[in-house]
């Protein structure tokens, strides 16, 4: 079948994703990194001016990323006086920049650095060193500005994240955990004097995940926790005692910390909250942890990122909706007005080639995002795709998205699929996949496909499938384990665990076990697609970055080599110097144009 023309072009869609990131809000000025794949994917520290100018911090080369944990976060703090540390890319090295100077370096080479913050004329962050064993060790440690050797506060845990000092700057607190725990599985608050003295847990455990503490006093702090099932917030003494939920309900009020530095919450002056919360998406509002009152403010964005800062009563975050890119947003907390001080430089299509999403919940209470086809582009029964997020603990959320925009103008509908395992649906939710994954959420990418035909939605001969990642696992698991797709499309995807277990990077190096269980032969010769590859028979196109630490690219080629051995149409593109996530305009466009030829194909 021919596509309906379309005024979005790959090059749009690959040059679209000037993605801002982790706000940083004083004194009037704002600042904030921005993703640019125009300059090859560097990330850049960008500095908004109190009278509103804009300034890039970092020329090129520099880049502004750290690779803690792989997935790296916040690479960056600002000091009081408007000078800013930062995690170098290439060599990982700390640098300040005094405003006008050059990068001085703070740190010699071996050793990985994120979550920052200043205080005290010292960096406070965590540290990962790789000894020359591959032997991964990490501490929260602080650092002189002004030279000197890096102080140990914390260290003995395997994961350390969200440092922060108490207002008398008489304790650090700080989260911890221990392998095979993921961070959303069990972590404890830890907080260590230091006047001196050892370190004690206030909350959490091995079944409680606490997540993204701060100081209310000098004696209580703020936290977030999944003890009643969902991530709520509370407000808790300094030993663990007198906690209580500031606001209880069947909503989340973060998003799980695939990268450090989220900041899910910022206290203002009034001693009230702006905090996120919701399903799905997380919406913006104002909590009085006294009364317990939480009040949604009254703004355009249907999505925030996990990430706030407070300057007075102002708030600063990356919003989105379905027709608006994440923007760098501030919101005047006193007035509930708000302001874009960094909308998407990108010019967007005709707002009616932007679809709208609808949360839709699929048979078995499965959640998805439903876009429909332009409707000028249907014709009968249309062709869907479903997308099948990466992680497999993230979620897909409502934010306009131009690849999704290609596909809808072009005929092609999309459901973006929340399979069980996903977050922002509370914990039961997310246990869904434990010791299940390759069944579950292959079961609900095929009751969502079955759903759409069903229901006219969906000519059931023509549904695809594609994801990344561990969403690139459940699209060859699937066309492994049903024949209701018409092809496949996986982008630097998981084919066998064991592989995986063993090469993979350190974060993610036990996950498996709570994904599938302990190395078993026999389990894993019924879950992963490389041991059932004999069962495919749908075309399938096969995406990889070549320098990728997270998947390595043997995943996806052992698994094309497979199906070419058995006759079965597939295409394995390789892309030298993309890691884990296309990050060049020339890539993200290349591997477009190849998806949308392969449903050319596989849709005519």
């Amino acid at each position: 079948m021919p596509f309906w023309p379309s005024p979005i072009s790959t090059r749009d869609v690959a040059g679209s994703s000037v993605r801002p990131g982790w706000p940083v809000a004083m004194g009037g000025r704002v600042w904030w990194t921005e993703d640019r794949p125009d300059e090859g994917g560097r990330t850049v520290i960008v500095r908004r001016a109190a009278d509103g100018t804009r300034r890039d911090l970092l020329p090129a080369p520099w880049c502004a990323r750290t690779r803690v944990h792989e997935y790296g976060g916040r690479p960056y703090a600002v000091t009081p006086d408007g000078d800013v540390v930062f995690a170098n890319l290439k060599d990982q090295r700390l640098y300040l920049l005094a405003d006008g100077g050059e990068p001085r370096p703070l740190t010699d080479d071996g050793c990985r650095y994120a979550d920052l913050l200043v205080h005290d004329g010292q960096v406070w962050c965590v540290r990962e060193h790789h000894d020359e064993n591959g032997k991964v060790t990490r501490a929260v440690v602080a650092i002189p500005l002004d030279g000197g050797e890096p102080r140990v506060w914390a260290s003995g845990s395997d994961f350390y994240a969200s440092p922060a000092i108490s207002p008398d700057g008489r304790h650090l607190a700080y989260v911890c955990w221990n392998h095979p725990r993921m961070p959303w599985d069990g972590t404890e608050l830890r907080v260590v004097p230091l006047t001196g003295g050892p370190a004690w847990t206030v909350r959490g455990g091995h079944s409680e995940s606490v997540l993204a503490p701060s100081w209310k006093d000098d004696s209580r702090l703020y936290l977030v926790s999944d003890a009643s099932g969902w991530w709520n917030l509370y407000e808790i003494g300094l030993h663990g005692d007198g906690a209580r939920a500031l606001h209880p309900a069947e909503e989340e009020f973060t998003l799980p910390p695939w990268q450090l530095g989220g900041r899910p919450y910022a206290a203002l002056p009034d001693g009230r909250l702006a905090v996120l919360h919701g399903r799905g998406d997380l919406r913006l509002g104002l909590l009085d942890p006294g009364s317990g009152t939480l009040t949604d403010l009254d703004l355009p964005y249907t999505g925030w990122n996990a990430a706030l800062a407070a300057d007075g009563p102002r708030v600063v975050g990356i919003g989105y909706a379905a027709t608006t890119p994440r923007s760098v947003v501030a919101v005047d907390t006193a007035t509930g007005r708000h302001q874009e001080l960094r909308p998407d430089p990108a010019a967007l299509p005709d707002l009616a080639y932007l679809p709208v999403p609808e949360a839709v919940r699929i048979e078995g209470d499965v959640h998805g995002f439903l876009y429909p086809p332009h409707p000028s582009a249907v014709d009968g029964a249309p062709p869907y795709v479903i997308f099948v997020h990466g992680g497999p603990t993230a979620h897909a959320d409502s934010a306009l998205d131009l690849e999704k925009a290609f596909l809808t103008s072009r005929g092609i509908g999309v459901l973006d699929l929340n399979y069980g395992g996903s977050t922002g649906y509370g914990r039961a939710y997310r246990d869904r996949l434990k010791g299940q994954w390759g069944v579950v959420d292959v079961d609900d990418a095929v009751a969502a496909a079955e759903w759409l035909a069903a229901r006219g939605l969906a000519d059931p001969r023509r549904i695809a499938i594609r994801g990344s990642s561990s969403g690139g696992w459940t699209v060859m698991a699937a066309c492994c384990r049903s024949d209701v797709f018409a092809g496949g499309v996986s982008y630097y995807g998981i084919s066998a665990l064991a592989p995986l277990a063993a090469h993979t990077h350190d974060f993610e190096s036990r996950y498996v076990e709570w994904l599938v269980g302990p190395e078993d032969p026999q389990v894993y010769a019924t879950r992963e697609p490389l041991a059932l590859v004999d069962q495919v028979s749908c075309p399938m196109l096969l995406l990889q970055g070549l320098d990728d630490p997270v998947v390595p690219p043997e995943q996806s080629s052992a698994f094309a080599d497979a199906l070419a051995e058995r006759g079965v149409p597939c295409t394995y593109l390789a892309f030298e110097g993309e890691s884990h996530g296309f990050r060049r305009t020339e890539t993200r466009a290349a591997a477009l144009a190849a998806e949308l030829a392969f449903y050319q194909q596989i849709f005519s």
